[in-house]
């Protein structure tokens, strides 16, 4: 072996079992100073079981799910990452699944019972993240893993989780995959994507039809409001439309922010709508019809008459 072994200490080891959610690797023990006789005899005394080739949990059977994906990545080797549907599970984005994914480079040649083993060409240390001291593949990579065999409304569901996590927001996740080269998932993210981010002036050319159908005039557009810049606005009725595209506001001082935006065109006097755009895109008779009921009791309300004198 060479250089000079460490002593067996008992409380190096329980650090890093501690650290790593009760697992700890055969490799680890042998640089902790335990030697393969060592090892034997605390697996036959029950003070190690295994769990996957070269894996064990320490003191008892029992291992949490944190448990098992470290377990899991320990025993695929070094470069080995939680991947796919764990790591969205451990990033917090999807429920956990039924199995364990483990992603390691094409080079590497790893077979076990109960991991599924995905193999990528340019898996490299950019792309490793550690979560709860679990390395696992950053959320860019684990959209584009999971995007290849996730329904559609889940991977949605995902994305916006990514984004209220603050993880990666919609638009830098766009951007991040225009260099990344052809893989599974890729493909499939990228038309989502582009299907629901809108430029503002893409929003504009889907909403304006509604105004019209509504039978309300030209608003004003991107002007400025009690100190705040609004999208749409229909002075003569006093009338304000935000319309919110897929990054939400998601973070609580930008919720505080468009509280105190709403409540400042209240005291004004104006009534303010708020539109999304999956709204716009999927429910459009919904906001025409919306539109056009309060318009029309805005137009009343400017001309002095009263909702119930109105004449049937």
């Amino acid at each position: 072996m060479g250089g000079k072994k460490l002593p067996q200490d008992p409380r190096h080891l329980w650090d890093l079992v501690q650290k790593q959610h009760g697992v700890v690797a055969r490799s680890q023990l042998l640089e902790l100073g335990f030697n393969a006789r060592s090892i034997e005899h605390r697996i036959a005394k029950g003070r190690l079981f295994r769990l996957w080739r070269g894996v064990y949990v320490v003191g008892r059977h029992e291992v949490s799910q944190r448990g098992r994906w470290m377990a899991a990545v320990l025993s695929c080797g070094p470069e080995a990452l939680l991947g796919h549907g764990s790591a969205a599970a451990l990033w917090g984005l999807m429920r956990t699944p039924a199995g364990i994914d483990v992603v390691i480079p094409r080079r590497a040649s790893r077979r076990r019972p109960g991991i599924q083993v995905h193999r990528r060409s340019d898996l490299g240390p950019e792309h490793c993240r550690r979560v709860a001291g679990i390395p696992v593949t950053d959320p860019v990579s684990t959209l584009v893993d999971v995007a290849s065999g996730t329904p559609e409304w889940q991977l949605e569901r995902a994305i916006n989780e990514a984004d209220r996590l603050d993880l990666v927001d919609p638009e830098s996740l766009r951007a991040a995959l225009d260099p990344l080269p052809r893989r599974p998932g890729l493909a499939r993210l990228r038309r989502l994507l582009d299907r629901h981010t809108f430029s503002d002036s893409g929003l504009e050319r889907r909403f304006l039809p509604l105004t019209r159908a509504a039978r309300l005039p030209p608003p004003e557009t991107q002007v400025w409001v009690n100190g705040y810049r609004v999208d749409f606005y229909w002075p003569h009725i006093g009338l304000v439309v935000e319309t919110d595209g897929w990054r939400y506001h998601r973070t609580p001082s930008e919720q505080a922010s468009d509280g105190r935006r709403d409540q400042a065109h209240t005291v004004a006097g104006l009534t303010t709508l708020r539109f999304s755009e999956a709204q716009i895109r999927d429910e459009p008779a919904r906001v025409r019809a919306t539109l056009a009921t309060v318009a029309e009791r805005l137009g009343r309300r400017q001309a002095g008459l009263r909702p119930e004198s109105r004449r049937l």
